[in-house]
């Protein structure tokens, strides 16, 4: 395992061909093309802004604008579960290039997620224009610098998940449709389209065992609350669970590997 996983270095000019050319397909003869990045979060953000400031109004008054708190939430997740989504059904849909002897199967997943962190880099400028908009916080430099560590969490934690998912959905093939249900449970259990403080204790106690709901807080902190970053000492915790979940993804995909050949 540690020898395959020190191998990825290798195919690092491999993973930045495949996302350049994931990225392209994806809007191959689109009218619109790269601007769906940009579209496509604002689409979801209009959506739930309007069911929460017209049709379910009532909400906390720290939360103005509303839009703006909805946008630091819904943007990673878009980029966690779209990964999701998409990578556990990847290694069925490259099956001609996985049972080519010296590909390296991880790849796909990996490109799966990088594609997507682009397209949550592309959607980043629409949510600094909001904060400027609104001028609701002053981005300081260490809220800013901590961005990027959030960022990196996220990452690894998504990578671990999409291997784990990959893995065995060539297996299990009920999977990809199990995931769709437990994604939007995940989104509703996760502190996006309300704040953290508004779930009973015991409720704000089971949210605190989603990884997720740290990301969200940590987003939210940085980006919308005024003030210091103080939730870093949870995505410390965090980045150290993230790290052990990207460990075991990869374990259970590269006992898994030998057989993906067979199976897709």
């Amino acid at each position: 395992m540690l020898h395959n996983l020190r191998q990825l270095v290798r195919y690092r000019g491999l993973i930045q061909s495949l996302v350049a050319r994931e990225l392209k397909a994806r809007y191959r003869g689109s009218v619109l093309g790269f601007f769906w990045s940009f579209i496509n979060p604002l689409l979801l953000l209009s959506i739930y802004s309007f069911v929460f400031t017209f049709v379910l109004p009532s909400r906390p008054t720290d939360l103005e604008p509303y839009a703006l708190f909805l946008f630091c939430g819904i943007l990673p997740w878009t980029w966690f579960s779209s990964s999701l989504a998409e990578s556990s059904q990847v290694l069925i849909a490259g099956g001609n290039l996985i049972k080519k002897v010296l590909f390296p199967a991880e790849v796909l997943p990996i490109v799966t997620v990088l594609a997507n962190m682009v397209h949550f880099f592309l959607g980043l400028p629409i949510l600094f224009l909001f904060i400027l908009y609104y001028r609701h916080a002053v981005l300081t430099a260490s809220e800013i610098l901590w961005l990027p560590a959030v960022i990196a969490v996220q990452l690894v934690m998504t990578l671990g998940l999409a291997l784990f998912l990959s893995a065995i959905t060539v297996h299990f093939r009920d999977v990809k449709d199990i995931l769709g249900n437990l994604l939007t449970f995940w989104f509703f259990a996760t502190p996006i389209i309300y704040p953290m403080d508004v779930a009973p204790a015991v409720g704000r106690q089971l949210l605190n065992l989603n990884p997720v709901t740290h990301l969200a807080i940590s987003y939210q902190e940085i980006l919308f609350y005024p003030g210091p970053f103080g939730h870093w000492r949870w995505l410390l915790a965090t980045a150290a669970a993230s790290c052990a979940l990207f460990l075991a993804g990869y374990f259970v995909f590269d006992r898994l590997r030998d057989s993906f050949a067979e199976e897709v």
